[in-house]
This record gives C-alpha cells, sequence and structure tokens, in this order.
C-alpha cells in the first residue's frame, strides 16, 4: 500500500509532492492528460515569487517537478476511472483496469477553464488567448483587449482590466448579463468598457502570425458580421474542476469543487489542494501554498495513524 497518492502535477500536485517526500513518505504522483496543468499552456508567469525577470510556465513546472524528484518523489501517467474511498485504505482504479492502494490520496486535479470551442481559439491559448486577467492583464497595456462572458466571472475580469487599459470590448451572447446587478452597473457605467450585445466570437484571427490579431464577430440577431483589432482574448465563461471520478465518494459544492477545510475533506485521510477546491482566487501561489498544506495534514494524519 502507498503511503501517499497525489492526483496532478500542477502547483498544488508537484508543491505536495515536495513536501510529502522531504518528509520521507516517498509519495506516487499520478499524472494527467495534462502534465504540469494549466501553466504549461502560458507563457511567461510574472507573478509566481522567486522570478524577478519572470519565467515560462512550462519551464517553472519543470522545474517543480524535478524538485520534487530530487527527494524521491516518484511518478507516474495515468488517468483515474474510479475511487473507493475507505478510511484506512483508499483505492484508486487507473484507465487500463490498474489498481493502487493508499493510505492518504491528495487530490489536486485542478479545475479546467471553459473556451469557446473554436479552432482558432485553441490554437492561440497561451499567444494572446488567456482565461486569467490577474495572470496575464499586464502583458497588454495600452492595446486593445476583448473579453467574453456575461457572469460575474466577466465583469470581474473586465474591470480587473482597466487597470492596464482603455480600449476594452466585452462581448456577450445575449442582451442582458447573467451577473449580479451591482456587477453589471459597474460595467455598463465604466468608460473604458465597450459592450457588444447579442454577438458571438466566430473566429480569432491572427493563427498565421501566431500571435491574436483580432476578432471576427457575429450578431446573433441579425447575423451581421465584422472585424475589430484586439491583442489579447480574455475568456470568462466560467472553470470545471476535474472531479469527475470523485463523484458520490466526497462532498462537493453544486458545480463539482471539493469542500475541504484547510485541505481536509469528509473523508479521512483524502485532502484536496488548488484549483480543485478553490472557486474564488485560482493561481499558482495559491495553490502551491495549498499543496503544502494538504501534505502537512496527510503527514500528520499519518503520524497519528500509525
Amino acid at each position: 500500500m502507498e503511503q501517499v497518492v497525489i492526483l496532478g502535477t500542477g502547483p498544488a500536485g508537484l508543491t505536495a509532492a515536495l513536501y510529502t517526500a522531504r518528509a520521507d513518505l516517498n509519495p506516487l504522483v499520478i499524472e494527467g492528460l495534462e502534465p504540469g496543468g494549466q501553466l504549461t499552456t502560458t507563457t511567461e508567469v510574472e507573478n509566481f515569487p522567486g522570478f524577478v525577470d519572470g519565467i515560462m510556465g512550462p519551464e517553472l513546472m519543470d522545474i517543480m517537478r524535478r524538485q520534487a524528484e530530487r527527494f524521491g518523489a516518484r511518478y507516474q501517467f495515468g488517468l483515474v476511472e474510479s475511487v473507493e474511498f475507505k478510511p484506512g485504505a483508499h483505492t484508486l482504479v487507473l484507465e487500463g483496469g490498474e489498481t493502487i492502494t493508499a493510505a492518504t490520496v491528495i487530490i489536486s486535479t485542478g479545475a479546467s477553464a471553459k473556451y469557446i470551442g473554436l479552432e482558432s481559439e485553441q490554437k492561440l491559448i497561451g499567444r494572446g488567448v488567456t482565461s486569467c486577467a490577474t495572470c496575464d492583464g499586464a502583458f497588454y497595456r495600452n492595446q486593445p483587449i476583448a473579453v467574453v462572458g456575461g457572469g460575474d466571472s466577466a465583469m470581474e475580469e473586465a474591470l480587473f482590466l482597466t487597470r492596464f487599459t482603455s480600449d476594452i470590448t466585452l462581448i456577450h451572447r445575449r442582451d442582458q448579463f447573467r451577473a449580479s446587478k451591482i456587477m453589471a452597473d459597474r460595467v455598463m457605467n465604466h468608460d473604458k468598457i465597450k459592450i457588444r450585445w447579442d454577438t458571438v466570437v466566430e473566429e480569432v484571427l491572427g493563427v498565421d502570425q501566431n500571435e491574436v490579431t483580432g476578432l471576427r464577430l457575429r450578431n446573433v440577431k441579425t447575423d451581421a458580421v465584422d472585424e475589430i483589432e484586439i491583442k489579447g482574448l480574455f475568456v470568462a465563461i466560467g472553470h470545471q474542476p476535474n472531479t469527475k471520478p470523485f463523484v458520490g465518494q466526497i462532498d462537493m459544492d453544486d458545480v463539482g469543487y471539493i469542500k475541504a477545510t484547510n485541505t481536509r475533506t469528509n473523508v479521512e485521510g483524502v485532502f484536496a489542494a488548488g484549483d480543485v477546491q478553490d472557486a474564488v482566487y485560482r493561481q499558482a501561489i495559491t495553490a502551491a501554498g495549498s499543496g503544502c498544506m494538504a501534505a502537512l495534514e496527510a503527514e500528520r494524519y499519518l503520524e497519528s495513524h500509525g
């Protein structure tokens, strides 16, 4: 039986791996389809402490991976298909049928940003298309940008981006926002934000240049098509926590985020860290911090249970 199994290799998972490895717990880290998490789809990261000149997302994750490996963390590629959480012996079933039993499990499978689904959009993620204004807004100082969405998250993104530019286009497919009234009013009354109602993005322009240069838009009521010039597209249509294999085995909220107190879940010996239990901050540094917390909690749990 494994002492610690960590699911996910984003900042939360790799920090948990580092701490549990240094505690001589010989953690097994299960990598999914996106080793390194969302940071591997970004370019320069400027807001992770310790890197004065910034660092590329994939490079940061590689450093964190190797640091944990140095102390004995083990890595195995696999997709968790189902779990059975029973205190003392948690069972994980991987795709292909392999079964792993663990005394403690740290779930750090993250949350995936929802995107529009356009081929051109997918090709430019990390090259002008992003889902995080807090992470990337500063790269677009005094440049035209667009935000897609109509909920509170989109309002927050648009308002945050006014710190950097006065040319923001907010694109929404309907003729009214689903955001709270106070947030919607702030956006509609802001002189730096232009709103395009009843509009969808048909294509993100700039694939040939390997950077975003504009958008092709379509009015859903008139079918009129036009193009606008932008340098950055912020997609704010929500996140989906990667918790499908854990449904019915652990407490979650209505969206699917795992409920955790100081990373402890309602199941003894199962902990959750990073975006999989954080619907508010969703930053690399907060994920890493919660990964540390989960590791310490797992270590204390193992000590208290012999």
